[in-house]
């Protein structure tokens, strides 16, 4: 199965025979089988793209493989690496872009692998130095448009980390305004602006973890 977050709703792409096992919270969601003609892929990205009163669309096919590749030809594919980094208090690093609380990532460069790139980029996006990776927890997708109106499938490759630095730097010439060290249980307390795929990647983590 496949969750793509377009416009901040998930795009659910499963094989026939998993589709009775998704849990959606919500009544205003959309399911239907995909009967394998890309104009009608374009046709739910388009709804999404231009709508957010759905909690979610599920489209299921006997043959995902083959809905997959119809979604991925639509778009330019970037790959991007992050990390769920903890302190020795189990504290989890957030930082504060554009309106939204995040977790540090960025895109996987010529040459690098996905570790080198998710250590790299936490480093880079909040002045630590000291940065231990440890398991891989999730990969999320997501969608948005880059300046020249170009459709971008953004695939996020998650590991949790450890570091014993304090001292964080956010990256104020990639918008981070705020890098902070925070119980989550703490952090939810009260409503937050967060991405889906974040709360995903969150979710995951705290599974793995417990």
């Amino acid at each position: 199965m496949y969750k793509i977050y377009i416009n901040g709703t998930p795009l659910f792409l499963t094989s026939t025979k998993d589709f009775p096992s998704i849990q959606l919270k919500g009544n205003n969601s959309i399911k239907m089988r995909y009967i394998g003609k890309k104009k009608f892929m374009h046709n739910y990205i388009d709804l999404l793209e231009k709508n957010t009163s759905f909690d979610a669309i599920i489209l299921h096919s006997s043959n995902l493989d083959e809905m997959w590749d119809h979604f991925q030809s639509i778009y330019k594919i970037i790959e991007a690496s992050g990390g769920v980094v903890v302190n020795d208090k189990k504290d989890v690093l957030m930082i504060y872009r554009l309106g939204f609380w995040d977790l540090p990532k960025g895109k996987i460069e010529l040459g690098e692998s996905k570790k080198e790139a998710a250590i790299r980029e936490v480093q880079e996006e909040t002045g630590i130095d000291k940065v231990y990776l440890q398991e891989f927890i999730h990969t999320t997708y997501h969608t948005y448009s880059n300046k020249k109106g170009k459709r971008i499938l953004k695939v996020s490759y998650w590991y949790t980390m450890e570091t014993t630095e304090s001292e964080l730097i956010p990256q104020e010439e990639e918008g981070i305004e705020k890098a902070v060290f925070t119980n989550l249980e703490s952090f939810f307390s009260e409503p937050k602006e967060i991405y889906g795929n974040i709360l995903d990647v969150l979710e995951k983590y705290c599974e793995l973890s417990s």
